[in-house]
């Protein structure tokens, strides 16, 4: 979820790091300036200013470091790195964030690791974070327990690392279901194999077509929503080839698919690149300065809306005179790409029925526990009815990149999908990750469909590079950071360029040239021993089993 809902996965993190420096005691009118460490029966005193010493040094302070023996070495480094932690959020849009529903359900998870005799740890905890987010340097572990309304500050080791265990626990049955299933995946053995027939062609290459870019600033004046579009294309476009509509991550922002779009357009297709209004950057950019809401719940109707109408704009431009793209717009034969949050706009206005019973049960509580990209569907609960079809009949294919599928679409939703679907999963994405975001969908959409599996793939994976550069030296915490981006996801794109292209031309007179590309033998002998890609046509029966093992823990 791209650039991605960037404000709410720092604070997801800092309230990860939070239950590792979570201290309680009696409400009190001054703030805190010592920390009491509880071991079971054991305590430890430590000042504020030790803490701040250790965030500077990278050292546990000496008083700690017969405790912190019984950690591991990841843990130990976590609680370093959480010391330095900050999130240059304004006050009012950390006020706002945890006085919403979801992040008010969030600190009551987390204030079960206080221990408190007025049972006040949700006031608490959402003051010292308000409180905390006013100093200079923004809001930090530090600062936090500088504003915490307490003058003494106890926090439970064990139980902390407990509640920090079971954050993101849809990313974690991932990797052991990955685990499990490796030996069927033959992913002990990833080099390249021999592939059984000659590939015609290498369609991760760039086609001859010069790319322009032509730039709309298009109103739907009906809806009240201003969309800018980059449209990519050449003058080997022609009509007989889709127009291919691309929907951003969260938070993102139109050109986070920017090489994928070229490398299209190369190829004589014309690809609308949109920014949706209500979940682009420059919205969160705006709720992180307190002037609106981060999201609002009809984002998941408005997006699939605004593909629909930038078809409308399109076909109006293709029947224009003396509009070089006169005539050359597929628009009744579209394909849809999305990424993250994109990728569910993509399988919703592919037919995906909104079916949010069961996701208003789940969201009332719990959530600490909850992937980003199952948080993110959460904020869907507010919507009035409980299920909304937006299928656009004029597109014909579509990509789902990393999407999220697991509590929008409930039970039977993505049954009704109409048009052939490839989705793409990570094993090490953190946001959406992929056993329940994925994999269980997967299995629920109708044939034609492919699932490609990138073993090693992280969320921003298949992003481009220009929108990936502030992951650098980004803390690897249990909800976000760790991400392989840029040079190193090279191959990923790469795959991704392939798979798009060889996808769009099953919709075109050159649909047997591409097909062998849409192969577990293409994708097989694609892979790299960083990456070993995996593509299949169905969840074989043996592979559930194990799909509802690991969902039914």
């Amino acid at each position: 979820m791209a650039r991605s809902w960037e404000s709410l996965k720092k604070l997801g993190g800092f309230l990860c790091a939070i239950a590792l420096t979570q201290f309680a005691t009696n409400t009190c009118a001054k703030a805190a300036d010592t920390v009491v460490v509880r071991f079971g029966l054991f305590t430890e005193s430590i000042s504020l200013a030790e803490l701040q010493k250790a965030a500077k040094t990278g050292e546990l302070p000496r008083s700690l470091q017969p405790y912190f023996k019984g950690l591991s070495k990841e843990q130990r480094q976590f609680f370093l790195e959480a010391l330095k932690m900050n999130l240059p959020l304004k006050v009012t849009t950390v006020n706002g964030l945890v006085n919403t529903q979801i992040g008010t359900s969030i600190l009551n998870d987390l204030a079960t690791a206080l221990a408190r005799e007025d049972k006040a740890g949700v006031q608490a905890l959402r003051a010292g974070l308000v409180l905390g987010s006013t100093a200079p340097e923004g809001l930090s572990i530090l600062s936090f327990i500088a504003a915490y309304p307490s003058k003494r500050l106890e926090i439970d080791v064990p139980r902390a690392f407990k509640v920090a265990g079971s954050l993101n626990t849809a990313f974690w049955r991932t990797q052991q279901f990955m685990l499990a299933i490796a030996p069927q995946l033959d992913l002990l053995t990833p080099q390249p194999r021999t592939p059984q027939v000659a590939f015609p062609s290498d369609p991760s290459q760039r086609g001859t077509a010069q790319v322009e870019i032509l730039k709309l600033d298009l109103n739907d004046q009906k809806r009240n929503r201003k969309i800018p579009v980059d449209v990519y294309w050449s003058t080997a476009a022609t009509p007989d080839k889709p127009v291919i509509v691309f929907s951003h991550g969260f938070g993102s922002i139109r050109t986070d698919l920017y090489y994928l779009a070229e490398h299209l357009a190369s190829h004589g297709y014309v690809v609308a690149a949109l920014e949706h209004p209500g979940s682009n950057a420059t919205n969160v950019d705006s709720a992180k300065e307190g002037k609106n809401r981060i999201v609002k719940p009809e984002e998941f109707l408005l997006r699939p809306q605004d593909i629909s109408f930038v078809l409308d704009e399109l076909e109006k431009l293709n029947q224009t005179a003396n509009n070089p793209l006169a005539g050359k717009l597929a628009t009744q034969n579209a394909m849809v790409v999305g990424y993250s949050y994109g990728g569910g706009t993509a399988l919703a206005i592919a037919g995906a029925e909104l079916q949010l019973e069961r996701l208003k049960q789940r969201c009332k509580k719990n959530l600490a526990i909850l992937s980003l990209g199952e948080g993110m569907q959460c904020i869907a609960q507010e919507l009035p009815e409980n299920s909304y079809q937006l299928r656009d009949n004029r597109i014909k294919g579509a990509i789902a990149l990393n999407p999220t599928t697991s509590l929008i679409f409930g039970e039977t939703g993505l049954t009704k999908v109409q048009v052939p679907t490839l989705v793409l999963a990570s094993s090490a994405d953190k946001t959406t990750p992929a056993l329940t975001e994925q994999i269980i969908g997967f299995d629920k959409i109708p044939s034609p469909k492919w699932l490609v599996g990138v073993v090693g793939g992280t969320h921003l994976s298949v992003k481009d590079p220009s929108t990936t550069q502030d992951q650098i030296g980004k803390p690897n915490t249990p909800i976000s950071g760790g991400e392989v981006v840029n040079g190193q996801a090279a191959d990923v794109r790469k795959l991704v360029k392939a798979l798009t292209l060889s996808f769009a031309a099953q919709l075109t007179p050159e649909a047997k040239n591409y097909a062998v590309f849409l192969t577990s033998d293409y994708v097989n002998f694609t892979s790299t021993p960083a990456f070993p890609f995996r593509l299949i046509t169905e969840i074989p029966p043996n592979a559930m089993a194990v799909v509802r093992e690991f969902v039914e823990k």
